[in-house]
Formats: structure tokens, C-alpha cells, sequence
């Protein structure tokens, strides 16, 4: 019941959720790219693959901003559209967390797996919000 009230709020300003998703993004490509690739052995992943990560959300936030400062009369499927980016964003970097696990700090599993599970949440709701009738 309260998780629906949100999205029909949500729903009459979906530019806001696009607001939220890009400086998630932001946020996303500020750490992996000025913080954890700066710090390699406190987290473990190398940097190359955060400074590749972190390019994959400037786009996002590229994307997430342009959709939020545009006038879109239809958003629903650029919602889904992000939504679904960023579930794939999800799944490479668990790909990652595994195929460097032998690398990855406590803190570095800690970070993605924090990571992951934000953007899945935050996935989940943009699908709900753009399939609500």
C-alpha cells in the first residue's frame, strides 16, 4: 500500500525519478572513478575495470538528465529503458566482483555488493512506476 502511494506520486512526476537516477549515476562515476581507482589496494578492483564502470555511468547520467530535462510526453519507455540499463550495469558487476574476487578487499566486495543492491531497489521501483496503470 505505501510502496503504491510512492509510485503514483512518483508517477505524476517521473522527471523527478529520472533526477534521481542521474546523480545516482553521478555519484556512481564519482566514486568508482575518483575514489576507488585512486585507492586499488584498499578495494581491490583494478583500475582500468572501475575507470570502464565509471564511464558506463557517465552515460547513464547523460541519459537519465537528458530524460529529465526533456519534455517527454511518453516517458514510460525511457524509464524502462534506464531501468533495464542499469539492471545490465548490475549484472556485469557481479560478473566483475566474482571474476576478481581473488583481488577484492572486504571493503571492495562490501562496496559493489552495497552498490548492487541500491541499484537494484532502485530498478525494481522505476519498473513498477513505469508499468503502473
Amino acid at each position: 500500500m505505501f510502496s503504491q502511494q510512492i509510485q503514483e506520486k512518483i508517477r505524476a512526476k517521473p522527471k523527478q525519478l529520472f533526477l534521481i537516477d542521474a546523480l545516482g549515476a553521478v555519484l556512481t562515476a564519482s566514486l568508482l572513478g575518483g575514489v576507488l581507482a585512486n585507492f586499488e589496494s584498499t578495494f581491490g578492483m583494478p583500475q582500468k575495470v572501475l575507470y570502464g564502470l565509471s564511464l558506463i555511468a557517465v552515460f547513464f547520467a547523460i541519459y537519465s538528465f537528458s530524460c529529465h530535462f526533456r519534455d517527454l510526453k511518453n516517458w514510460q519507455p525511457y524509464l524502462k529503458a534506464i531501468a533495464i540499463a542499469n539492471l545490465s550495469y548490475c549484472c556485469l558487476t557481479a560478473g566483475l566482483v566474482f571474476y576478481f574476487y581473488q583481488k577484492l578487499t572486504l571493503l571492495g566486495v562490501l562496496y559493489f555488493i552495497g552498490e548492487i543492491i541500491i541499484v537494484v531497489c532502485l530498478s525494481i521501483f522505476e519498473l513498477k512506476v513505469a508499468d503502473c496503470k
